[in-house]
């Protein structure tokens, strides 16, 4: 089993960073998942410290408030970061692969761009990954259809045909705060808005 923390839209939140690493820490998890939405006005510090300092491994992917850039500051401060965007990472048997960012303001990534990078990551990741029990694939931006268009946001083509074409077990994603705890079925696979509010899942 392979146990997961799972939020998004932090927004530089340090506070909020120390909460959810004290909840990593009791609920013992093996890996944390960020989808994207670290920063107001690119302020990085202080998100994945909290992490690193509970010696937990952080897999993440940057959102709308943030460019791509931002990742590889990440991993070149903290040993226990890694980007998944257009990447992936194998734990236990079980494949993450993601693309990070949203086609709208203040950073725009557009939908071609997002739907470039989960095909790069899913592809490495069924390429390099052997005998994987379960794929969960990381998104910022909400997929098409999905439950948390009820913000009047549209979600993501990319991420909805990612999702119906590679079949990943789970996928997470956020974007819309208030859609936190919302959930889909798309096909067989769990989509589920995580937000701000951190879940805790066992793969």
């Amino acid at each position: 089993m392979v146990r997961i923390l799972a939020f998004g839209d932090i927004h530089s939140d340090k506070r909020k960073a120390r909460q959810l690493a004290l909840q990593a820490k009791k609920e013992k998890v093996d890996l944390v998942i960020l989808t994207g939405d670290l920063t107001y006005n690119d302020d990085l510090s202080g998100i994945i410290g909290p992490f690193s300092k509970e010696g937990i491994k952080v897999l993440v992917i940057h959102g709308n408030h943030e460019d791509s850039s931002c990742l590889n500051v990440l991993e070149e401060l903290y040993d226990n970061a890694k980007s998944v965007h257009g990447k992936y990472h194998i734990h236990d048997y079980v494949g993450f692969f993601g693309a990070g960012g949203a086609d709208c303001y203040p950073i725009p990534t557009t939908e071609s761009d997002i739907e470039k990078m989960l095909n790069k990551a899913h592809g490495d990741l069924v390429k390099n990954g052997k005998n994987l029990r379960k794929k969960v694939m990381i998104a910022h931006h909400h997929p098409k259809g999905s439950s948390s268009e009820f913000s009047g946001f549209a979600g993501s083509s990319s991420v909805r045909n990612a999702i119906e074409k590679f079949r990943p077990d789970l996928a997470l994603f956020s974007h819309i705060h208030e859609a936190s705890g919302m959930e889909d079925k798309i096909g067989n696979s769990r989509a589920l808005n995580v937000s701000r509010k951190g879940f805790i899942i066992d793969l």
